[in-house]
């Protein structure tokens, strides 16, 4: 594919999409007229799209497998599980359409086995779906993945910039090649379908996702969905569309995921429906137009309705305003949000529009539940049929119905095209233009022939400039071997400076005997993935002292570039100040090459910031067109002819970033200083608390003790574990501060059906934790009480690394009171 072919086709491609953003404009006028319910589209205030011409051999041949198949089969390619929790017998008892690898999911369990196992899993599963049952006809398995920044769950694959650094690149041509080697390395593997391409528009960088949206304005995100769709599936037409080189793609998570009230994770939007058709539908349009064959629900819900069980949503305006002729697939349980819904149940979902159930663990209970439900009548037969109909209309166009077992399959087994030079080619280009430079005292580029000192802990640490969903879930837990053929930052660097006749010297604390020319210091967010990554705040911690490293080096005459990696825009001024030159390089991933090129000049900066870049640590949304005083604004980004002196930045970060170590933590009903008060469970991620708030495990509303409001009732419903829990922004150390006990007043109105847990969060791997049952139930109908825990009884507590001073948590019922919670010195060493 030429760039000018691909350029005059997005040409094309733009020109009906800005008539889409015209008709935005006055759909949010037509909203506005007009009262809705909650969380109810209205589809003729979306564009209509034309569906595509049906291919009248597939239906015919679609017609023919539904009326051959068992119910049982039918209810089975609805369902789909994880392959740690499902088996190919399983498959094949249960007719399962289709299994998964969660982002800590793989064959026999080792997440770093080599890719061969893949292969023989996937021939597993196939063998299992084909085997011969009686005159049933046969339909093989597909299995999907989370390959979201190339193959990333292969050891040795290569693995591409995060989508926010693919966002400042601004290059579609180029992402297209990314989806193109990305589907290659999937066919190695014998895996046939991925659940990319993201097209979040992330509106609040608290969100733990922002890394994964191309940028916060749709345009971008528009243009970009279209590019990844061609570059994963092909061009709808061509003859190797969906096959050979090319895999199923998932446009997700549909819609608003990136719209969500202050960045939570599985939140909700609450915003109009003009704002849903202005921000978040244009790259769901444009991925459509493209021929994605799946879309991914949203754990998110919009105006309190979850996403899963909108029907307004993916059946009013998905599937017929948009003409959307594909499957709507599930996320991970979450279609056990949708009200009435549980894990194991939840044919609302189906009826709502969903054709595609992912249970994980939950898929046994789903089977089961669905197909009742359908003998019932619950679920209309006829919305059964048109989702199994959808799911067979994709395998069939994609070839699946007639292919033999992946290994046999083109590019299965080639494992030399598992980070094969042409794609760490592209790879490295991705990185060299998703670059964003902003500031440059005259510093860049560097000389290659001088003496560069390399320092940071992200200097030599793939696992640190990948991010999350990488090899596992979380991007934890890795190891240098784990990443065959990558190239580190300080690697990269090395090697640069090898070939310009310079010397290059690696010391991530940056000490010296010889005074550099120059020191990079990389530096930056640790791993994380989904909610584990949402923040109240964008305040950088500098867990490893990098701010004291490049004080260190500027004092003693050594001219410091930064180099940042990031997930998103956070407030580093006190960085920016203390360096020269300060270098964005967001999650570049395994070719840390392509950011030596641009540091020694071999390429210029040409990456613009795809998110406005935050002038405090506050948080508070901050967008393009939408007001506000970036310090950066969107789009900006230098280039190596911009140079000269930048103005010091104010060093303010506008909030309390330190907590007294003792005192009250929860008082007069609420959270003290800038703690939060959460819930957590049922699927859910934590919910910040300020009124009355349930999510189905836990509920929690104000009631009065002393005075309106000052105390919270607790309800555990024992429907699933519910957690309550008191959180700082950053971790705390307790060391200072010596013995310490939590006093808890509370009145404990139900005893506990349970166990339970009282804990601290300290970390990871920190079990700190005691059983509170026994003294709980003691105390049951006695009034207020209470009850001391000395933090000594908790266990293995790290105190100089605490998240979260109080977290109590039960899987059964329980009713109590919550008045104060105070972290008290105490000489007290005897445990509850």
């Amino acid at each position: 594919m030429t760039r000018n072919r691909i350029v005059q086709e997005m040409g094309v491609r733009r020109a009906a999409l800005l008539a889409f953003t015209g008709f935005a404009a006055l759909a949010a006028m037509a909203v506005s007229a007009q009262a809705q319910d909650k969380g109810v589209a209205n589809p003729a205030n979306w564009p209509a799209l034309t569906a595509p011409t049906p291919d009248a051999a597939i239906e015919r041949r679609v017609d023919a497998l539904i009326a051959a198949m068992s119910l049982e089969q039918k209810v089975g390619q609805v369902v789909q599980g994880d392959i740690a929790s499902t088996t190919p017998e399983d498959v094949a008892k249960y007719h399962l359409g289709s299994v998964l690898n969660g982002g800590s999911s793989s064959p026999g369990g080792d997440e770093f086995g080599p890719a061969s196992a893949w292969v023989a899993a996937a021939d597993a599963y196939y063998e299992a779906s084909m085997r011969p049952n009686g005159s049933l006809p046969r339909i093989p398995v597909m299995w999907g993945s989370d390959a979201v920044h190339g193959h990333n769950n292969i050891v040795g694959a290569t693995l591409f910039p995060h989508n926010i650094g693919l966002g400042a690149a601004r290059n579609p041509a180029l992402m297209e090649k990314i989806g193109q080697a990305t589907a290659i390395e999937m066919r190695v593997t014998g895996l046939d379908w991925t659940f990319a391409p993201t097209i979040a528009v992330a509106r609040d960088d608290r969100w733990g996702r922002t890394y994964e949206s191309f940028a916060e304005d749709p345009a971008i995100v528009r243009d970009y969905a279209t590019a990844f769709v061609h570059g994963l599936q092909g061009r709808r037409g061509d003859k190797d569309w969906l096959r050979g080189p090319h895999i199923i793609a998932t446009a997700k998570h549909f819609i608003a995921d990136g719209g969500t009230l202050d960045g939570r994770d599985r939140g909700d939007a609450k915003i109009p429906e003009s704002e849903l058709i202005r921000l978040h539908a244009p790259g769901y349009v444009a991925a459509i137009d493209a021929g994605v064959q799946s879309v991914m629900a949203s754990f998110s819900g919009w105006q309190g309705v979850k996403m899963h069980g909108n029907q307004s949503l993916l059946t009013g305006v998905l599937k017929q305003r948009w003409g959307f002729d594909g499957f709507v697939v599930g996320d991970w349980d979450g279609h056990a949000k949708v009200t009435g819904c549980t894990p194991a149940d939840c044919p609302a979902a189906i009826a709502s529009g969903l054709d595609m159930f992912m249970g994980p663990a939950s898929w046994k209970g789903l089977y089961e539940t669905t197909l009742a439900a359908v003998k019932s009548g619950t679920l209309p037969m006829a919305r059964l049929d048109d989702a199994v109909r959808r799911i067979l209309r994709v395998k069939a166009r994609a070839g699946l119905l007639d292919a033999a077992k992946p290994s046999t399959r083109e590019f299965a087994g080639r494992y030399e095209l598992l980070g094969a030079p042409e794609h760490r080619s592209v790879a490295r280009q991705a990185v060299r233009e998703s670059l964003v430079l902003l500031k440059n005292n005259g510093t860049l580029p560097l000389k290659a022939g001088a003496r560069i000192l390399v320092a940071g802990d992200g200097a030599d640490d793939v696992a640190k400039q990948s991010g999350g969903w990488t090899l596992t879930w979380q991007g934890t837990g890795t190891k240098p071997e784990h990443f065959h053929g990558a190239t580190t930052i300080w690697a990269g660097v090395r090697d640069a400076v090898k070939a310009g006749g310079g010397s290059a010297k690696l010391s991530v604390a940056g000490s010296f005997t010889q005074k550099p020319d120059a020191a990079i210091v990389v530096f930056g967010e640790d791993p994380y993935a989904e909610f584990q990554g949402d923040r109240t705040d964008l305040y950088f911690d500098d867990p490893r002292g990098s701010l004291a490293t490049m004080q260190r080096l500027k004092a003693a005459g050594v001219p410091v570039v930064a180099v940042f990696l990031t997930g998103r825009p956070l407030w580093v001024n006190r960085h920016i100040n203390a360096a020269d030159a300060f270098v964005t390089a967001w999650l570049p991933g395994s070719e840390g090459g392509g950011v030596a090129d641009v540091l020694f000049g071999k390429a210029d900066f040409r990456g613009k910031l795809p998110f406005s870049w935050p002038a405090d640590a506050k948080g508070a949304p901050l967008n393009i067109g939408e007001g506000g005083k970036p310090l950066y604004a969107y789009g900006y980004g230098l280039t190596l002819k911009d140079r000269g002196g930048a103005a010091a930045l104010s060093e303010d970060p506008g909030i309390v970033t330190e907590q007294p170590a003792t005192g009250p933590i929860f008082a007069r009903g609420r959270a003290v200083g800038t703690r939060l008060l959460q819930i957590d469970g049922a699927n859910d991620s934590a919910q910040v608390i300020t009124g009355a708030a349930d999510n189905g495990a836990i509920a929690v509303r104000p009631v009065d003790r002393d005075a309106q409001e000052d105390a919270r009732e607790i309800v555990w419903s024992g429907k699933s574990r519910g957690t309550l829990q008191i959180v700082s922004p950053r971790a705390a150390d307790l060391t200072a501060a010596g013995p310490l006990a939590l006093t808890i007043e509370l009145k404990v109105d139900e005893a506990p059906a349970a166990p339970v847990m009282v804990e601290i969060k300290c970390g990871p791997g920190c079990l700190a934790r005691l059983d509170l049952t026994t003294r709980l139930a003691a105390i049951v109908g006695k009034g207020w009480q209470t009850v001391s825990v000395p933090l000594a009884c908790l266990g293995d507590a790290r105190l100089n690394k605490v998240t979260a001073p109080f977290v109590l948590s039960t899987g059964g019922r329980l009713r109590l009171t919550l008045g104060t919670v105070a972290l008290m010195p105490t000489k007290e060493s005897t445990c509850p």
